[in-house]
């Protein structure tokens, strides 16, 4: 794999996983509310609070990825 190509395969995770982490907070924030105006019980605040902390480990693994990718890149 090229140079160039490596570069461009770790900018497309980078971006994302930018875009799942900042969807993850804005998705649940609004299902936090949602629930809280619909009086939904508190087991289903808890579900989408699991489902975002899946989803940020997710990012997580990713992010230490790309970190290596570009640490094996380096040398």
């Amino acid at each position: 794999m090229t140079e160039r190509q490596s570069d461009q395969d770790v900018a497309r995770k980078s971006r994302m996983v930018s875009v799942v982490i900042a969807g993850t907070i804005l998705i649940w924030l609004a299902l936090n509310v949602i629930g809280k105006m619909a009086g939904l019980p508190g087991r289903f605040a808890l579900l989408f609070d699991f489902a975002a902390m899946a989803a940020l480990i997710w990012a997580l693994v990713n992010i230490y990825q790309i970190w290596r990718a570009r640490q094996a890149d380096k040398g």
